[in-house]
């Protein structure tokens, strides 16, 4: 899945950036709008995420103007500083899709994301997840590792459910503190390893070969090997 960031702010820029490469997409920067018109214009997108303020003399609601006056309908969140009410319609009658405002949990913006592409037709999240012999059926909430049916409680399944969505990548402690537990703890806190290690103990002890991988330093990777 492409998308397009066009965001001049850079710990803006680099938090949506690095958080959709982890999440699996291929992603692009453009830091001013004139750039960023040039792109949205010219290559195919899955998605784009405009700032609504941008350098370069052209800023976001022109983007989307010159891009849905030309045609192209490639879905479009945009992100904003402008938190009224007058701004959001704004942006929406521009042609934008989805509107959310600075500062956001990257976990929403992932969300809006994914729900811009189902509406799109885009690439859709699989019901059955698979790992080696791990499956998970996200509509019945069944686990089974090879013969073997394995009972999660709900914080379980949604954590192994991130991790097997992101198989093969490492996930990190704030990617997994927004997305499974929908809110920011001190990052220090130790409720993720203890969650780890329930997790493990249920779906990695007695099964060969491990699926759990910690990566010091770093956080975690689901996978048949680190």
């Amino acid at each position: 899945m492409k998308c397009l960031v066009i965001e001049d702010d850079l710990s803006t820029a680099r938090y949506i950036c690095n958080g959709l490469q982890e999440a699996g997409y291929a992603v692009m920067l453009c830091a001013n709008g004139l750039d960023g018109l040039h792109q949205a214009v010219n290559e195919v997108w899955d998605v784009l995420i405009i700032d609504r303020l941008l350098p370069g003399g052209v800023d976001g609601l022109s983007i989307v103007g010159k891009l849905r006056d030309l045609g192209k309908r490639t879905p479009v969140l945009i992100v904003s500083a402008l938190t009224s009410t007058d701004e959001r319609v704004r942006g929406l009658r521009s042609g934008g899709d989805d509107y959310i405002s600075k500062p956001f949990a990257f976990s929403e913006l992932l969300a809006r994301v994914e729900a811009l592409l189902r509406r799109s037709g885009g690439p859709q999240q699989p019901a059955l997840l698979q790992v080696a012999d791990l499956s998970l059926d996200t509509r019945n909430f069944r686990v089974t590792r090879g013969a073997t049916a394995i009972l999660l409680q709900p914080r379980e399944l949604r954590l192994l459910a991130y991790l097997m969505r992101h198989q093969g990548q490492v996930v990190t402690r704030t990617m997994l503190l927004e997305a499974v537990w929908d809110c920011h703890f001190d990052p220090q806190t130790n409720v993720i390893d203890v969650q780890i290690s329930r997790l493990r103990s249920k779906v990695d002890r007695g099964f060969s070969p491990p699926l759990i991988h910690t990566i010091r330093g770093t956080g975690y990777l689901l996978g048949t090997r680190a």
